[in-house]
């Protein structure tokens, strides 16, 4: 298991939404948050993010 802060930028499911109160979202999850999805994630459980995945490069 990766101890490293997982960058949601950088994660397929990641995506920024039309809320201004809750700007940031995570398709994987189904959630949308004020904050990174991986800090919420991390805070909820304890764990890293277990549903990162990389973005393919264009």
């Amino acid at each position: 298991m990766q101890n490293k802060r997982m960058n949601c930028y950088q994660c397929k499911h990641f995506y920024v939404t039309w809320d201004p109160m809750f700007p940031r979202g995570c398709r994987a999850f189904a959630f949308k948050s004020a904050s990174l999805p991986s800090i919420v994630v991390f805070q909820s459980s304890g764990q890293p993010c277990m549903k990162f995945e990389q973005k393919q490069k264009k």
